[in-house]
């Protein structure tokens, strides 16, 4: 899996609307009615846009935001005991006047979305203390409404419409809940749930689900996350579609051809072996096209690919698939030959865009190495130019690097792609001088430049770019807003008998072994002896991309690392960031996500910080935004539980919604 694969944020951080959508606004009766609106997909709609119509907040009024409940899940592990650290990931859904969110411990709850209230809980008993390599963590549950049969029990003659809640869980299993009940239904599959872990290599705890399954054409459809760095042959990355009714298995695709028995696709006589290329993000769906978007991440392990020769098609890749049958429909690939964990982290938009004075239909796709794609969402064929260009090649024994990588001429990166020793930050001139030798020590010709014996600097780092916490579109200004972060990693192949001998490893950080592989792996993050990065800041930026021109309209600092690790003399603004944005009509972009425990909204026009106020704790999170009624309020949620790498930050259990007075 990948969010990021990092052990302390401290020591392994910084050492460590114009798509349809099945439920749309409804508008008061009046020309100046306010509108109501839901929040039914992970992305409010089923392309995954994170647009609200609603205005009742916007710039002028943003700034009274107050308090209007906090609910507390009571589920948080600090990772002392034989559990994982927690993360409070989730971004909740409304539909028939209820929010349904997810805790860290794959507990399902229902609350009353005016005042927080709890209506009801399911708990699925997960098995907590397995060894999850991201943490318990879970980023929000899928809905269906259907026809089932009266009695669900007896299987009684005669239907109505049913609302059903998904959940995949740690432990890989899908379970349908009642939504006005939050009783598992027993028609689907047994007992209301399905086993997930019927796939090739299966590997308890390794093999688990962070992010919401979606829903289309009465089908659920589910990815994985997959530890990273563990082995050569990891689990398969399959994706699945189950049907909504009864659970049985419609269908499944899997990323990679079938492998480790000693053929290799290209027919030589080399094994080929691998697995992985799972997707472990948010999957965005078209019901007009009948089309599943799945953003893809890198084949295992992930910075050794002697054993996986080619492109290792589909890894890192956006694919369209027919929704009922899995068939490919189409695939792009965005890093041939993955060898930085440079996965599709972020999660496929959907949006038409005016181009040549043409209305299009596109996927918008951005991943860890800072590039933005815009692909018709039809063919899969770019709409801004993409060349294939020359990269640095590895000089590893027994890997073969991918000649060339995909450039796209348009968007720019939208983050440094290179870091000189020239350019290395401190907080005082010893601290520069040491990130600066630092640098001078590795490898570094740029992106790309493959993980070396001696070691070499992945710039973007595989926090970097464009991670989990995705985008938002505002359709009204053909506006992404979007937030990056910048920050460098050494990367170096240790080999295997080296690596054996604990007592080389003196340098913290984090090491992985790769298993299967002749090299393990030891990576970190750029660092000053104060924690901060050694790379020039800003280290997080919110960005707001011109999606018809193709260029950069504004970008800003974001948020602050000025407590990370300790008290530090003033740094400069700009946080790394995990837990992404939405838009409004309202003018407004709302995100949370940095280290320092604010939640913010921004002037979509010009990108000025205009309200933030703290939160119990850091909310990396994506909030959410609705208004049930002609006469009610508009609310903004954020899940605000810490971050689950980052284990000297404060946590909390609280989810909090904000209204104006």
């Amino acid at each position: 899996m990948k969010p990021v694969s990092l052990n302390r944020l401290r020591t392994s951080l910084l050492n460590a609307f114009v798509f349809a959508s099945t439920v749309v606004a409804r508008p008061l009766l009046g020309a100046a009615a306010e509108p109501i609106d839901d929040w039914p997909y992970y992305g409010h709609d089923a392309g995954g846009m994170r647009y609200s119509p609603l205005t009742q907040i916007n710039r002028d009024n943003v700034g009274r935001l107050q308090v209007a409940w906090v609910f507390h899940t009571g589920d948080i592990s600090d990772g002392k005991d034989r559990r994982k650290r927690s993360g409070f990931e989730t971004t909740p859904i409304l539909v028939d006047g209820r929010l349904f969110l997810t805790t860290p411990f794959n507990r399902v709850i229902a609350l009353e979305p005016e005042t927080g209230k709890r209506l009801w809980a399911y708990d699925p008993k997960t098995e907590l203390a397995w060894d999850y390599g991201d943490g318990l963590i879970n980023r929000g549950v899928a809905n269906w409404l259907g026809r089932v049969p009266t009695s669900e029990k007896s299987g009684a003659a005669g239907n109505r419409s049913r609302r059903r809640i998904f959940e995949a869980t740690l432990d890989a299993r899908l379970i349908a809940l009642d939504a006005e009940t939050g009783i598992p239904c027993p028609d689907f599959g047994i007992g209301g749930q399905v086993s997930l872990r019927n796939i090739p290599r299966y590997l308890p705890g390794q093999y688990h689900m962070t992010s919401p399954p979606t829903v289309i054409d009465d089908l659920v459809v589910v990815g994985s996350a997959i530890d990273d760095n563990s082995r050569v042959e990891m689990p398969s990355g399959v994706v699945r579609a189950f049907d909504a009714r009864t659970g049985a298995l419609r269908w499944s695709w899997e990323p990679l051809p079938p492998n480790s028995s000693g053929s290799a696709p290209d027919s030589s006589s080399k094994v080929w072996r691998t697995g992985a290329a799972n997707a472990w993000s948010i999957m965005a769906v078209d019901p007009e096209r009948h089309l599943v978007f799945v953003p893809t991440g890198s084949a295992s392990p992930d910075y050794y690919g002697g054993l996986r020769p080619g492109d290792d098609r589909w890894a890192n890749s956006i694919v369209a698939l027919r929704a009922q049958t899995g068939e490919l429909a189409w695939g792009f690939q965005l890093v041939h030959h993955d060898l930085w964990d440079y996965d599709c982290a972020a999660p496929p938009l959907l949006a038409t865009l005016t181009h040549e004075g043409k209305e299009i239909p596109v996927v918008i796709q951005g991943n860890k190495t800072g590039f933005l794609y815009v692909l018709n969402r039809d063919t899969g064929v770019p709409v801004f130019p993409v060349e294939e260009r020359p990269v640095p090649q590895s000089d590893v024994p027994g890997e073969a690097s991918f000649p060339t990588q995909p450039f796209p001429l348009a968007p720019p990166p939208l983050v440094p792609q290179s870091v000189s020793a020239d350019e290395a930050w401190g907080a005082n001139p010893g601290e520069c001088d040491d990130c600066r030798n630092r640098l001078r020590a590795l490898r570094n010709e740029g992106i790309f430049t493959p993980p070396s014996l001696k070691g070499s600097l992945v710039v973007p780092g595989n926090v970097g770019g464009m991670n989990w916490s995705g985008y938002a579109f505002d359709p009204s200004r053909s506006l992404l807003v979007v937030n990056v972060n910048h920050l460098p990693a050494k990367v170096r192949l240790v080999p295997r008998a080296e690596f054996g001998d604990r007592k080389q490893r003196l340098e913290k950080g984090e090491y992985a072994g790769q298993a299967g592989a002749p090299y393990g792996l030891f990576r970190n993050f750029l660092q000053a002896p104060s924690n901060l990065p050694c790379s020039p800041p800003p280290w997080g930026m919110l960005t707001a991309v011109d999606m018809v021109r193709g260029t950069i309209r504004w970008q800003v600092p974001l948020g602050s690392m000025q407590d990370l690790g300790g008290s530090h003399a003033a740094v400069p603004q700009g946080s790394i960031s995990l837990g992404g944005p939405i838009v409004t009509a309202g003018g407004l972009a709302f995100i949370a996500g940095t280290i320092d425990p604010y939640i913010r909204a921004f002037d979509i026009e010009t990108g000025k910080e205009i309200w933030k106020t703290q939160l119990p704790a850091s909310g990396a999170a994506t909030p959410m935004t609705y208004r049930t009624r002609p006469e009610g309020k508009q609310f903004l949620v954020i899940a605000a539980g810490g971050h689950a790498k980052v284990e000297e930050e404060p946590q909390s259990d609280a989810l909090v919604a904000f209204a104006l007075p």
